[in-house]
């Protein structure tokens, strides 16, 4: 039986596409031909994991006036966290939720990207 293996990519319209991805690759270190890219293969973990999360409505998202945020898994926080202040970018929060930890920034665009650390397993279901 075919089956979904995981979060193909999450798309957006953006002013400028060449400074979106030279932003992503700056600040995030993620790049890619066509955009910045994910390569599951590159994490190793207990079960690593993507999360579609629909809401009816929510505040979340705040403080961009987007309909959706980007969740994007780091394996380090409090190193990621730093490498990002040391460049100049906002940290809107950090929290630890126990089964992770979390910070938020904003891109150049105003997309919210929340950044996670998981910490435990994904949950059964």
């Amino acid at each position: 039986m075919a089956k979904i293996t995981g979060l193909g990519g999450i798309f957006h319209v953006v002013k400028d596409p060449v400074a979106t991805r030279a932003w992503y690759q700056e600040y995030l270190g993620i790049g890619g031909e066509h955009g910045p890219t994910l390569h599951w293969s590159e994490e190793s973990g207990d079960a690593p994991y993507s999360l579609i999360g629909p809401f009816s409505s929510t505040d979340y998202f705040k403080p961009s006036d987007k309909d959706f945020m980007i969740n994007l898994r780091v394996d380090d926080l409090d190193t990621f966290v730093d490498q990002l202040k040391a460049k100049g970018i906002d940290i809107l929060g950090q929290d630890d939720e126990g089964y992770g930890k979390f910070a938020w920034i904003m891109d150049c665009d105003g997309v919210k990207i929340e950044l996670w650390e998981q910490v435990d397993p994904p949950p059964a279901g």
